[in-house]
């Protein structure tokens, strides 16, 4: 498939005459860039969760670099009144399902005869839907000695 380097006239009979090969490659391109994004470093799954925080934070022997990897960049960084830096992760997640379910049943009949037609329909169904929704907040907040190792953690977490 090679483009002519003429005028537009001659571009436009080119596209004319490879319409079906512009076809397939767009609707190509179209299902390759509608597939879900794979999941980047920001994306994957949130891993503060309260049994994380206790498995992997040790007192004088997590380093920053090791926080950083396990739980991501912190929402706020700041000293403490002795000069500690301290770390806050602030997470909520809400998470809301919804149901549905129902039957119909139908029954149609028809009959017809000469210039005579008839019919008939009868139907009748019933429909439910429910829809709850419930949300989690996990607050960590970590000290880091001048060594850049953790000094000492607090955590909480909350469902309702």
């Amino acid at each position: 498939m090679t483009l002519p380097s003429t005028s537009f006239g001659q571009m436009i009979h080119w596209i004319g005459g490879n319409m079906q090969k512009l076809v397939f490659f767009s609707c190509v391109a179209l299902s390759v860039l509608a597939q879900p994004v794979l999941a980047r470093d920001g994306d994957e799954p949130n891993t503060l969760t309260h049994g994380m925080v206790q498995m992997t934070l040790q007192v004088g022997q997590t380093t920053q670099a090791e926080v950083l990897e396990t739980f991501g960049a912190p929402n706020i960084t700041s000293m403490d009144a002795s000069g500690q830096e301290m770390w806050v992760y602030d997470r909520h997640a809400t998470i809301t399902s919804n149901k549905s379910g129902g039957f119909n049943i139908g029954l149609g009949v028809g009959a017809g005869g000469g210039d005579v037609g008839g019919g008939g329909l009868l139907g009748f169904g019933k429909k439910k839907s429910e829809s709850s929704s419930s949300s989690r907040t996990m607050i960590l907040i970590i000290k880091f000695g001048a060594d850049k190792v953790v000094s000492d953690f607090r955590s909480r977490s909350s469902s309702f």
